[in-house]
């Protein structure tokens, strides 16, 4: 199947959009709550290095971060159609203002998954693909930056977020249900009571 094909088959909700830092379980919780709810799922990285024929790493020494972010957006635009699949997006799409406005235009829930940024280091120094999947983008060693860039990613992921997990705190599957339940709650089956809205994480 075509992964930017649209289906008529699915939730007969709008399917989330997930946002986090690298190694927050993006794409794990993707592919699970996609098992769950009988949909697909795609990841914006992936989709990237299948366009570019290469790498995030070697795209970025290749051409330059800029030129990475540039592709990111493009994709993220059509990403963001397919309605019919979850979609994982890159750690730092949140950073430029367009791909915020992106996500928030969209009319998909956007869902923040964090971590501790111990948790994090110990699952990018544990994944054998962090090297070529995950460049440190500071010019510094990939565990030396996530502190930092965890606080100066934050402020945009609360701008974009409908709501927010610790994918520290449960399993994968306590979270993947938990994430099914929220958006049961939030998009209920028609003539069910309306739930409480709530703005922001």
């Amino acid at each position: 199947m075509n992964p930017l094909a649209r289906s008529v088959t699915g939730p007969q909700f709008p399917l989330p959009v997930l946002v986090g830092y690298r190694a927050t379980g993006k794409t794990t919780v993707a592919g699970g709550l996609a098992g769950l709810l009988g949909c697909e799922h795609l990841d914006a990285d992936e989709a990237l290095e299948a366009e570019s024929g290469c790498t995030i790493a070697q795209l970025i020494a290749d051409r330059g971060e800029p030129a990475f972010r540039d592709a990111e957006t493009k994709l993220l635009s059509r990403l963001l159609d397919c309605r019919e699949a979850i979609l994982a997006t890159g750690g730092g799409v949140v950073l430029r203002l367009e791909n915020r406005r992106l996500l928030r235009q969209a009319g998909r829930p956007v869902i923040w998954l964090t971590a501790p940024a111990a948790e994090i280091r110990r699952r990018l120094a544990a994944d054998p693909t962090t090297a070529s999947r995950r460049p440190a983008l500071a010019g510094r060693d990939v565990l030396d930056e996530v502190e930092q860039a965890l606080g100066d990613r934050e402020p945009r992921y609360r701008e974009v977020a409908d709501v927010c997990f610790d994918t520290a705190a449960m399993s994968r599957d306590e979270l993947v249900a938990t994430i099914a339940a929220w958006l049961a709650a939030r998009f209920p089956a028609p003539g069910a009571s309306p739930p409480v809205r709530r703005d922001g994480p």
